[in-house]
C-alpha cells in the first residue's frame, strides 16, 4: 500500500445488510483485522441475539471488541472512541490494514466527529432513575426531561428508557440539558453544509475509506431481518435470555439488555412467567417473532437515515449478486493493493 493510499476501511450498513460476511470475504484479499463497531457484541454471552461472529470466523480473522465486557457493566461512544483510537495504530504496527465494521452508527458518528465533553456515566444517578421509572413509568420520566431539556424530549418516545434515563442522568450530574452539549458538533456539521465539498472522513488523523451497505430495496432488507430473526428464535436465542435472566446480577434496565431483539424476548418471558406457564404457544412465538422484527426494522431505518447523512460514503447496493467485487473495485480505485494480485 503505497504512503498516500486510506489508512483504514470502514464497513457500515443496517442489521442484517451482509457487513459481516463481507468482512470475512474481504480478508481474503487484504490482510485485515477487524475491530467491531457494536454496541451488543461488546458484551459475554450475548451471542445468538448479536449475531456475533462464530469461533471459527474470529479463528480466523483477528477480531477485536467482542466480549470484553460482561452484561452488567457500561459501555459508551466515549469508551469506544478510545479503544478505535488505541487499536487502529497498533493493527498498523503489525502491518495490518483495521477494518471497522458494524452497525452501531453512534459510535461510527463520534470516532468521525468527535464527542462534546458530556458527564461521564453515573451509575447512582442511573439507578435512582431506573427505580423511579419503576414506580412511575418511563412516560412520567419523559415527561420531567421535557421540563429541562424540550429540544431533546422532543426527539424522543416516551417509551425509549434508554435515552431519557441518560438525558435525565446527564442533567442531574451537570446541570446542562444533554442537548447543550451538541452544539459543538452541530456546528461542524454546519460548517461542513457550507463547503462546497465535505471533508474527508478522519480517525486519528488519517484518512480512509467508509463502505455504505444500502439496499436499492428496502422489501429485500425486510424479508432478511424476518429471516434472520426467525432464525435466531430456532437457534436458541430464548434459552439464551432465559439464562441470562437466571443471573441475580442482571436485570432488563440494563443496557446490554435493552439491545434490540433481547428487549422483545425480556418481555415476553416476563409475560410467560406471569402466566404460570413455562413454554411459549405458537401464537405467542409467532408475535414475538413479529415483535422482534418490527424493533429490527425500525432500527435499520434509523441507520440507514444517519448514512445518507454523509455524502463521504461509498455507497454498496447490499443485495446485489456481485457485492464482493464491487466492494474490491471501490477499494482498489481507493488505492489499496489487494494481496491476491
Amino acid at each position: 500500500m503505497s504512503p498516500a493510499a486510506p489508512a483504514w476501511i470502514a464497513l457500515a450498513g443496517p442489521t442484517a445488510s451482509g457487513k459481516s460476511a463481507l468482512a470475512l470475504a474481504l480478508a481474503q484479499r487484504w490482510p485485515v483485522e477487524i475491530v467491531s463497531v457494536d454496541s451488543a457484541l461488546v458484551y459475554r454471552g450475548l451471542d445468538i441475539g448479536s449475531a456475533k461472529p462464530s469461533p471459527a470466523e474470529r479463528a480466523a480473522v483477528p477480531h477485536h471488541l467482542i466480549d470484553i465486557l460482561e452484561p452488567q457493566q457500561s459501555y459508551s461512544a466515549a469508551a469506544f472512541v478510545a479503544d478505535a483510537q488505541r487499536l487502529l495504530p497498533q493493527i498498523a504496527a503489525r502491518g495490518r490494514l483495521p477494518l471497522l465494521v458494524g452497525g452501531t452508527l453512534l459510535y461510527f458518528k463520534a470516532l468521525f466527529e468527535g464527542l462534546d465533553d458530556m458527564p461521564a456515566a453515573h451509575p447512582a444517578l442511573r439507578q435512582a432513575i431506573e427505580a423511579e421509572a419503576a414506580q412511575q413509568g418511563w412516560p412520567a420520566l419523559h415527561a420531567q426531561l421535557a421540563a429541562v431539556d424540550a429540544p431533546t424530549a422532543a426527539r424522543l418516545s416516551p417509551k425509549d428508557a434508554q435515552r431519557i434515563g441518560r438525558a435525565l442522568e446527564v442533567w442531574r450530574a451537570s446541570g446542562r440539558p444533554l442537548s447543550a452539549f451538541h452544539t459543538r458538533t452541530q456546528a461542524k456539521l454546519a460548517q461542513t453544509a457550507a463547503q462546497s465539498a465535505p471533508p474527508p472522513l478522519q480517525i486519528n488523523g488519517q484518512t480512509g475509506v467508509l463502505l455504505a451497505l444500502e439496499p436499492l430495496d428496502r422489501a429485500w432488507l425486510h424479508q432478511r431481518i424476518a429471516q434472520r430473526f426467525a432464525a435466531m428464535l430456532e437457534q436458541g436465542f430464548i434459552d439464551e435470555v432465559r439464562a441470562l435472566r437466571q443471573r441475580p446480577d442482571l436485570h432488563p434496565g440494563l443496557p446490554a439488555l435493552r439491545s434490540v431483539g433481547y428487549r422483545q424476548v425480556w418481555e415476553a418471558l416476563d409475560a410467560l412467567a406471569a402466566s404460570g406457564r413455562s413454554s411459549f404457544s405458537a401464537p405467542e412465538l409467532a408475535d414475538l417473532a413479529e415483535r422482534g422484527t418490527c424493533a429490527t426494522r425500525q432500527l435499520a431505518k434509523r441507520q440507514l437515515t444517519w448514512l445518507r447523512s454523509l455524502p463521504q460514503r461509498q455507497l454498496l447496493a447490499c443485495e446485489q449478486p456481485d457485492l464482493l467485487q464491487a466492494a474490491c473495485a471501490l477499494l482498489e480505485r481507493a488505492g489499496f493493493v489487494r494481496r491476491d494480485t
